[in-house]
């Protein structure tokens, strides 16, 4: 991905990631949990604001791009998530309360999509949990 896009694009992108992670801290995504994205994407992130990519596309939807990326190449939900971290670190002005509870519902809806939450998603929708209130 290219780092010299603005932070807010990069954004979207980073949350794709998050979200990949969720799904993915299990071992295995399963279509109700893609479906569920690709809902809130629309339902949600897409009310959040103007802005466009550099194809005049909304940039919420790099969060689906993003997590389609992370999920055809299989790679590691942690390491996924700790770079989502950093980028929160780097750019705490983007993280505003009510993005902190769109992330966190978006998040949650995800685990919850199949069978509920498991052991996985339990522990990194807490570590989320506290990132978002640092």
């Amino acid at each position: 991905m290219n780092t010299k896009q603005k932070p807010e694009l990069r954004f979207y992108q980073k949350l794709g990631e998050l979200f990949y992670a969720i799904a993915a801290s299990d071992k295995v995504i399963r279509d109700a949990e893609v479906k569920t994205l690709r809902e809130l994407v629309h339902e949600k992130w897409k009310q959040v604001d103007t802005l466009e990519d550099e194809y005049h596309t909304d940039a919420s939807y790099q969060i689906e791009i993003v997590f389609d990326w992370m999920e055809d190449s299989q790679l590691d939900a942690q390491i996924c998530f700790n770079d989502f971290k950093t980028f929160k670190e780097e750019h705490p002005s983007l993280f505003t309360s009510k993005i902190n509870s769109i992330i966190l519902e978006t998040a949650h809806a995800i685990a919850n999509s199949f069978a509920g939450k498991n052991k996985a998603e339990l522990v990194m929708l807490a570590k989320l949990d506290l990132l978002l209130k640092s």
